[in-house]
């Protein structure tokens, strides 16, 4: 994937596309009892996606660390990505693992549901950082072009990349799909009038 420059272009494709995953799954909490099978469907497909982010950023910590010739010469990661690395990794995997366990678990009195509400902040502030000082790199890394004899090499790489996100999606739509009808457990489906009610999370 173009050594250093691919692996990065890599980690950007998939970061604009969580954020706008993301973004899509924040909206869904406003109004959480009608549009929850949304917010679980969405919450299961963020895994496969979530995985390739932190597979790329930690291949790029690996490689620079063990002193791979490309890596290096690129330079070491910036002081921000290295601080903010571990904790994006951390609560990231937090969410989406607090929200899983309240998947299978369900509501009745499960301390995943608190543990899911700490995460999701700790994480939207981490996020908050992140987002903020890495967002104006993404359009030069997403609409880079190469030229001359790299062109070729360009090219498979970039065939690559979206090979990996594209797998990073299908998989993530797989785990949704197999996962959605826990959603039962949470009551959706019982109406009253027009609007669903989430059995036992109005206790």
């Amino acid at each position: 994937m173009e050594g250093p420059e691919g692996n990065e272009r890599l980690t950007a494709m998939t970061g604009a596309l969580l954020l706008a995953l993301f973004a899509a799954e924040g909206l869904t909490i406003l109004s959480i009892r009608q549009l929850l099978t949304l917010h679980f469907f969405l919450g299961m497909l963020l895994i496969g996606p979530v995985a390739l982010k932190i597979g790329s950023t930690c291949y790029r910590f690996a490689r620079y660390y063990t002193g791979a010739a490309p890596y290096v010469r690129r330079g070491p990661p910036a002081p921000l990505l290295r601080l903010l690395g571990p904790l994006v990794i951390i609560t990231s995997t937090a969410v989406i693992g607090t929200g899983v366990a309240l998947a299978v678990t369900g509501p009745q009195r499960s301390p995943w549901l608190l543990a899911h509400k700490a995460s999701f902040v700790l994480w939207f502030g981490v996020m908050t950082i992140h987002v903020v000082a890495y967002a104006p790199r993404l359009p030069r890394l997403l609409l880079s072009h190469h030229s001359g004899g790299r062109a070729r090499t360009a090219l498979a790489g970039r065939r690559a990349r979206w090979l990996l996100l594209s797998a990073s999606v299908a998989g993530g739509l797989v785990i949704a799909a197999l996962t959605l009808h826990l959603v039962g457990r949470w009551g959706v489906g019982v109406t009253t009038g027009t609007h669903p009610v989430i059995r036992g999370s109005a206790r």
